[in-house]
């Protein structure tokens, strides 16, 4: 990744002002709507597509900041709602901002913190004004608004911020994710208005629930307040798998072809190539860190539950493949170390699979640029068929 470390002038390691944000599409694969493209941000290029690891709280759970480095992560993500909260956004501005704060020089991105007013707020209760909603850590009011939602982003200092959303669980009432929808475009709207940072891109969300039609429009009419990128949200909430890659099949097209598209919130390596294959480029999920705290590895075979008893004695490596720390290790040692409770495992597995994942995507990356990408994604599906 190319690294930008100040912003005031051009040099021919840092883009200009004018060349903060830019998405090149580099090349299409012939045997897929999969794109291979870069995105330039002031904090770094971003070679797409990319999987973002989960800093919620400034933190990747379980690894310090070299260790992410190590991975290959060339963006990060962070939340507004749980920053705002602690240690708090003006905290952190006073502090240099989130990168500086948290000691990582690349991208960053942050949600608005719609999806966690939906899934962890209590007693919340949204108007066309603001979600008004109680902390799930001390029970305090807190109102966000479009516009606290940017100024708490514009304090957390992220390359990419992400507007604020109305998300509603699903199945639901067509009135009601037609409501929603419309919300979300108005808050879009709102967001973009609110703005003051140059250095901070906004990335739009497109709702819609499990609507095509809805999806369609509202790609449209976001499209129309040309953002510089695009998510696709409220998806991964439940549903079967097979009805996230219907809407990603309408609503992909629909969003402008020289902007990046970012699928939040997923997901299982699967979901990955079924994303990237219908042209996403960007995506973030909290599977690989979650999962490596509870003993589940990923691997070409498949998921690896290493609390089970058959690798008790099983000398194997978990995965030659993976990150110096990790690659030499039996899978009877890491299976050890969780029934032992020794926060070695965690730390050790979660390494391995933010590894992993960076990995399946250069990978990909490869496998687009040389028109391949499908045969490519039949191997890796065979391959994980074999999960134990």
């Amino acid at each position: 990744m190319e690294r930008r470390d100040t912003l005031e002038a051009s040099t021919p390691d840092k883009p200009a002002e004018k060349d903060w944000f830019q998405y090149q599409l580099k090349h299409q694969d012939g045997t897929s709507k999969a794109r291979r493209g870069q995105f330039v941000t002031p904090h770094g290029v971003v070679q797409t597509p990319a999987f973002m690891p989960v800093g919620t709280q400034g933190t990747v759970k379980g690894l310090e900041i070299g260790m992410v480095r190590q991975t290959g992560a060339q963006m990060i993500l962070g939340n507004t709602y749980h920053l705002s909260l602690r240690p708090g956004d003006d905290v952190v501005a006073d502090l240099g901002g989130l990168h500086k704060f948290m000691g990582w020089d690349g991208p960053i991105l942050t949600d608005s913190g719609g999806f966690q007013i939906f899934s962890l707020a209590q007693m919340r209760k949204i108007t066309e004004q603001e979600a008004v909603f109680r902390s799930h850590i001390d029970g305090r009011k807190i109102h966000l608004s479009p516009e606290r939602s940017i100024e708490i982003q514009e304090n957390l200092g992220s390359d990419i911020a992400m507007v604020l959303d109305h998300v509603v669980a699903l199945p639901n009432e067509p009135k009601v994710i037609r409501e929603a929808m419309d919300r979300s475009i108005r808050w879009a709207k709102r967001c973009q208005d609110a703005a003051t940072r140059k250095d901070q891109a906004q990335f739009a969300i497109v709702q819609g629930g499990l609507d095509e039609k809805l999806r369609v429009e509202c790609a449209e009419r976001l499209g129309e307040l040309n953002f510089p990128g695009y998510a696709i949200g409220g998806l991964s909430v439940g549903e079967p798998p097979p009805e996230m890659y219907r809407i990603l099949d309408v609503t992909c097209p629909a969003l402008p072809a020289e902007k990046p598209r970012y699928l939040m919130g997923v997901g299982r390596p699967e979901d990955l190539l079924e994303g990237i294959r219908r042209g996403v480029d960007l995506f973030d999920c909290v599977m690989p860190t979650r999962n490596g705290r509870n003993a589940l590895a990923f691997t070409d075979e498949g998921t690896v539950r290493l609390r089970n008893a058959k690798y008790q004695r099983d000398s194997t490596p978990l995965d030659p493949k993976s990150v110096p720390q990790v690659a030499g290790l039996s899978r009877a040692y890491l299976r050890h170390l969780f029934m032992a409770k020794e926060m070695l495992g965690p730390i050790l597995l979660t390494l391995h699979n933010v590894a992993y994942y960076q990995r399946l995507m250069r990978e990909a990356q490869a496998a687009i640029e040389e028109d391949r990408f499908e045969s490519f994604y039949q191997a890796k599906m065979e391959g994980w068929g074999s999960a134990s």
